[in-house]
């Protein structure tokens, strides 16, 4: 196949790619929120 057909679908991949990247670095990071134990609840 010379129309270049993987080349150009590649070059699509890489700009979906770059964009997601860019996207994702915005997003505000998640956090985890600590589990607050009890000091001797039961003990």
């Amino acid at each position: 196949m010379a129309d270049n057909f993987l080349e150009k679908h590649y070059e699509e991949y890489e700009a979906r790619k770059a964009a997601y990247l860019r996207k994702k670095k915005h997003l505000p990071k998640i956090k985890k929120p600590s589990i607050q134990r009890p000091d001797d609840e039961a003990l």
